[in-house]
């Protein structure tokens, strides 16, 4: 049994003005070809290496093509699409004039993916591998829980098994599920159908974390689906709101085993049960001063404020100033900001070096929208290239890179300053500079979500914070365009929904 794999994965913000470029890809999480792969992702907690893994417990070969990943970012630049799709393609029919065919394939793809002049980007890349492949050759997708996912692509792959997890930490089990599944599609022991039910609706990130409720309630629900007989699996994708296309939004894909109409029952049943439910998916952001007031009379520290609106791994620019200038203004101690993003004040500190005073302003350069910047007077307490390993539980086993970076303090402020755009998924980055983040009394990140598997477990109280960026939770403010139907709660009013 012979499978190809890889993949071309992006989260694209059509709200930022940030082009997605080859070079993003190759500097970000990288771009690996053939062997390469094999090489860096085993036992990873990624899909690709859920394959890996899953390709040596069953002993089929695996053919790795090309993996690539950028972070979030704008559009992808059409060229550095067509020549990344290109590539995968080429490679696809040189391991099959090598070898022979190909019995199927296994994507790892995000489901928001947005090309200059492709809205679907990912439904485009199944249907290139489609194209090529022809009807008979499996084709398995494992994308992001905040996929927005189409018909072109339930109508293009096989399968599509998403992530059961927010922070996502079971991205290699699902992998593994996909490979399991394609093994048993090429024996012939089944033969899947599919449905998509796409819901009109903006599901809050607060209320998306699958450990807590009320998100636990969904993923149970959904896992109880998937021990019914005839259920291959269910996916759960609470969509990204910030990309103003037509199939923007929620969904729920519900894959049968050759039986369209269970399939099909199956997901009016569990759309409809999120539908009837949709108040407890939305939920108002806290203000900022709000936050740290109800933590402060909660008592346990640290008190954790997730950044949302300027979350870069959703796309945006890192470098919103409103949480800094509050905790400068109301003279907080121990107080820190992970990250921000600023080349230029990390440059100056690298001049100065460790010891050495900065006057600098930090932030608000990239867009009005992040607020203006704020001026500091500051000691630089520690400095670095920006390498360090991920510690877990996301991205385990894998390396990062910030690029040059510098701890700055100003009083009790602490500021990590960054060149890279990646969200804080955990303390590892801190550790390189001598952050005790578990000592801090306030610590602001800019993650929507991702950080809670690393953090949660010391946070005295964790709040998700409105403050001024350009990926608003107001999500009336975000004046899609493109999207194709009325959503709960703007067009559609928050007092229609019933209180269940």
């Amino acid at each position: 049994m012979r499978i190809a794999t890889g993949g071309v994965l992006h989260e694209t913000s059509t709200y930022s003005d940030l082009p997605t470029t080859l070079n993003d890809f190759i500097n970000d999480r990288g771009l690996f070809r053939g062997q390469e792969i094999m090489e860096t992702f085993p036992g990873a907690n990624v899909c690709i290496g859920g394959f890996i893994d899953a390709a040596k417990r069953h002993g089929f070969e695996l053919i790795p093509l090309l993996w690539t990943f950028a972070f979030p970012s704008g559009l992808i630049e059409r060229k550095t699409y067509d020549d990344l799709l290109a590539e995968f393609l080429d490679r696809l029919k040189a391991a099959e004039d090598e070898g022979g065919p190909v019995d199927g394939v296994l994507l790892d793809l995000h489901g928001a993916m947005v090309i200059d002049g492709i809205e679907d980007g990912d439904g485009h890349f199944i249907s290139k591998v489609r194209e090529y492949l022809g009807d008979d050759r499996p084709i398995l997708v494992t994308p992001d829980m905040h996929g927005n996912h189409s018909p072109l692509r339930v109508e293009q792959a096989t399968a599509i098994l998403g992530y059961d997890t927010y922070p996502h930490i079971d991205m290699n089990e699902r992998g593994q599920e996909a490979a399991d599944l394609i093994v048993r599609i090429i024996n012939g022991e089944v033969k899947p159908v599919m449905t998509l039910r796409q819901i009109p609706l903006f599901w809050s990130t607060a209320c998306q974390v699958t450990a807590h409720m009320p998100m636990r309630e969904v993923m149970d629900y959904a896992h109880e689906i998937e021990t019914r007989p005839g259920i291959l699996g269910v996916t759960v994708s609470t969509g990204f709101p910030w990309a103003d296309i037509p199939e923007v939004g929620p969904s729920i894909i519900v894959v049968a085993d050759n039986d369209q109409e269970l399939a099909d029952k199956t997901a009016d049943e569990l759309s409809g049960w999120i539908w009837e439910r949709r108040r407890r998916w939305y939920k108002l952001p806290f203000s900022v001063t709000d936050a740290i007031k109800e933590g402060q009379e909660i008592g346990k520290f640290p008190i954790i404020l997730a950044d949302h609106a300027d979350n870069t791994g959703g796309g945006t620019a890192g470098d919103s100033t409103e949480i800094l200038q509050t905790f400068l203004d109301m003279k907080l101690d121990k107080a820190l900001i992970l990250y921000i993003v600023d080349p230029e004040v990390v440059a100056l500190a690298h001049e100065v070096g460790v010891g050495g005073t900065i006057e600098t302003e930090v932030g608000g350069k990239s867009d009005p929208i992040q607020g203006p910047p704020v001026k500091m007077k500051a000691t630089v307490k520690a400095l670095s290239h920006g390498e360090f390993k991920y510690d877990g539980p996301m991205y385990a086993g894998l390396t990062g890179n910030m690029g040059p970076s510098a701890w700055i303090q100003q009083d009790g402020v602490n500021v990590v300053v960054v060149t890279a755009r990646e969200q804080p998924f955990g303390p590892a980055f801190s550790k390189t500079l001598g952050i005790d983040c578990e000592s801090m009394n306030y610590i602001s990140v800019k993650s929507s979500a991702h950080f809670r598997a690393s953090f949660e477990p010391f946070a005295g109280s964790i709040f998700n914070v409105e403050a001024r960026a350009i990926h608003t939770h107001d999500f009336a403010k975000l004046n899609h365009q493109r999207r194709k139907q009325d959503f709960y709660p703007v067009e559609i009013p928050y007092e229609t929904a019933p209180d269940i």
